[in-house]
């Protein structure tokens, strides 16, 4: 590991201030229970062994380390790049700064203008720098990913002193099977950022990770027919040849009550009764080569490889006109 050049302490009197209302807080035992912020806390003071006082800056990976954490998120960053670079132009303009994170809250990508990037880089936003709850306590990045949800942490909602002056908002990323595989932060160190801008920033970035899952989900499927279904299409389904669902995202879980391991086809997923009924599945099935063949019983008949007389005892038996 290799450490970033040191801060200036221009913190000081604000970090005595934040470091007894960090314990102030978590005096009262139930404050965990109650707060998702005090469970944060209480989680990087107790079990991470954290001081709110701690000035050194974020650890960083050193070059080798680096080279093999972009490597193990090979898939998540080429799926991320066309989606970094689209919203890249907008996050400069806003004097933001975006971080692409793995999930061990290791920096894979930023994007900054370039006369911000010292700025950034003196708060530990750069590449390879280490963001999860355990080396930096409660913030933006490792507490999303610890939480696995969106969320922003405001200047002196972070754990260290060091960090009140931040404003991270973050989504987690995950992969076809759900697991958390990362996240898009955007990050502020102005004065002026204030909650409806960060509530915008929890719009933008969610909808960037969304995009990202689906690019996922779409190269991991890629010889599978997929479905958008659900609110805003998020849900997504792979089906082969024969309709069996053989891939879903974490929003098709949720919305369908999915089991992993659970086989399932499309038909009996999208009936009322959860199963097929083959004699519906006939009806549909023969009405739908009569769409295709628009009508005409002898096209219908060669497309099933059956005669005539066979096709139409068929249409009589499954009521088909």
């Amino acid at each position: 590991m290799t450490k970033a050049r040191s801060l200036d302490n221009h913190h000081a009197p604000v970090s005595i201030h934040h470091a007894d209302r960090v314990y102030s807080m978590l005096r009262d035992e139930s404050a965990s229970g109650r707060s998702a912020l005090a469970a944060s806390w209480s989680r990087s003071l107790r079990h991470y062994g954290l001081s709110p006082n701690h000035d050194e800056p974020p650890r960083r990976l050193d070059a080798q380390a680096y080279r093999e954490a972009r490597e193990r998120s090979a898939l998540l960053l080429h799926a991320a790049q066309p989606v970094l670079d689209r919203l890249a132009s907008a996050v400069r303009r806003g004097g933001f700064c975006m971080l692409l994170s793995d999930a061990r809250g290791v920096a894979l990508e930023q994007r900054c203008m370039a006369g911000d990037e010292e700025i950034f880089s003196a708060w530990g936003l750069n590449l390879g720098a280490i963001w999860d709850e355990a080396h930096e306590g409660t913030n933006g990045i490792g507490t999303c990913l610890a939480e696995d949800r969106v969320l922003t942490i405001h200047r002196d909602q972070h754990f260290f002193s060091r960090n009140a002056g931040l404003s991270c908002t973050m989504a987690p990323i995950h992969d076809p099977s759900g697991s958390p595989i990362g996240g898009i932060d955007i990050s502020s160190c102005r004065n002026d950022c204030d909650t409806a801008t960060l509530s915008f920033l929890s719009l933008v970035v969610e909808d960037a990770a969304r995009r990202i899952e689906t690019r996922l989900f779409g190269e991991a499927f890629a010889d599978h027919r997929i479905i958008s279904l659900g609110n805003e299409a998020q849900a997504l389904l792979a089906v082969d040849e024969n309709e069996v669902i053989v891939g879903t995202n974490k929003a098709a879980r949720t919305l369908f009550g999915l089991r992993a391991g659970k086989p399932m086809t499309l038909p009996d997923l999208l009936s009322d009764t959860g199963h097929e009924d083959p004699a519906r599945a006939a009806h549909a099935a023969l009405q739908r080569v009569l769409k295709r063949c628009n009508g005409n019983i002898s096209a219908a008949a060669r497309e099933l490889g059956v005669s005539r007389a066979t096709l139409h005892r068929r249409l009589k038996r499954h009521d088909v006109h």
